[in-house]
């Protein structure tokens, strides 16, 4: 099957929407499906305001159109509600395309945090974009209730997977600081609540493993926290291993793939009682979920490391990428009729 893939986050971002996408399109090229992601890389960008590193696409309407006719799809999936998202839906619209969306990301929250939108604003046009979609993929049952409550139809769920083979236990060292080491990993942004976590009053050393447009404002504020930058690979995967807790202080994430990482390290997570969390960790003993989250990282150090692995190894990406074929809406592959 040919598959189009559009979205506005994509490599070089480091982000979990890119992780999943990077690591879906390898999963299913690896089982003889073709994948065509279009991406800024395809169009003219600028910076988006207040977040530079993330490009977003200038006038990508007619581009678009052209870039989905050329490659002749059997099915189109619109993974994000930026203007490349936008144009994908406008062309799908008016050819009268099939088409899947995901529900990647809490964009009201984020706009909320960030700008200070009403969320009934930003919800009604997140409805409106995903309405007229074959299939709407969320990860979590979280996120599904939240979503029917706000009047979403046509709902699939599409879980994610981590792997198991780069994050596990037993990596090298690489902390030489006073423990307990209570570590965050992600962008380092006002969305991501990081300072509920950099203001606990906790033993031994705070670590922040990632990169963005609030790190230097952190980093003068709490002096104390170990900011190092973003990681990849090996590198991050002994960040992850060689921690003692996972702190996830984010209140709006839709998954969290971190905690995934981090429990496949054999790391306990503290976080909030919030969708992600209660959907990864649940009333699993991998994690302590409070509203004190001081609390839950102080009690995490009393879990086991062992169980954290096993309750990770449930979490594949085959299982996740034959959930996105099966969601998927394929359009009339016979005589390309996409392109007509």
């Amino acid at each position: 099957m040919r598959i189009v893939i559009v979205t506005d986050a994509w490599l070089p971002q480091v982000n979990g929407v890119v992780r999943t996408l990077t690591t879906l399109k390898k999963e299913l090229e690896a089982i003889g499906e073709q994948v065509e992601v279009i991406s800024p890389a395809d169009f003219r960008t600028v910076p988006c305001p207040s977040y530079p590193e993330i490009p977003l696409a200038l006038f990508p309407r007619r581009r678009m159109g052209k870039l989905i006719q050329a490659s002749h799809p059997c099915a189109v999936h619109i993974a994000t509600e930026g203007p490349l998202g936008w144009a994908a839906r406008s062309y799908c619209l008016a050819k009268g395309l099939p088409f899947t969306t995901a529900y990647h990301t809490r964009f009201p929250e984020y706009v909320q945090a960030r700008f200070g939108v009403p969320l009934a604003w930003s919800n009604a046009v997140m409805r409106r974009f995903h309405a007229p979609a074959s299939a709407v993929m969320v990860a979590t049952q979280s996120i599904e209730d939240n979503l029917k409550g706000l009047g979403y139809q046509g709902i699939r769920r599409w879980s994610r997977g981590v792997d198991t083979t780069l994050f596990r236990p037993g990596r090298p060292a690489v902390y030489d600081l006073p423990r307990p080491v209570f570590l965050y990993v992600g962008r380092v942004a006002v969305e991501k609540n990081i300072e509920a976590f950099l203001a606990l009053d906790l033993p031994g050393s705070k670590v922040v493993v990632g990169d963005g447009p609030q790190r230097d404002t952190l980093q003068q504020r709490y002096s104390t926290a170990h900011f190092v930058g973003a990681k990849f690979g090996d590198d991050l995967a002994d960040h992850y291993a060689d921690a003692d807790v996972f702190v996830f202080p984010s209140r709006t994430d839709t998954f969290g793939l971190v905690l995934l990482e981090a429990l496949a390290s054999g790391v306990p997570v503290a976080a909030f009682p919030v969708p992600g969390p209660l959907d990864v960790v649940g009333q699993a003993p991998v994690g302590c979920l409070d509203e004190d989250l001081g609390r839950a990282a102080l009690q995490a150090l009393t879990l086991s490391r062992t169980a954290c692995r096993e309750h990770a190894a449930g979490f594949s990406w085959s299982a996740c990428s034959q959930q996105f074929l099966t969601n998927l809406c394929p359009s009339q592959p016979a005589g390309d009729g996409v392109a007509s």
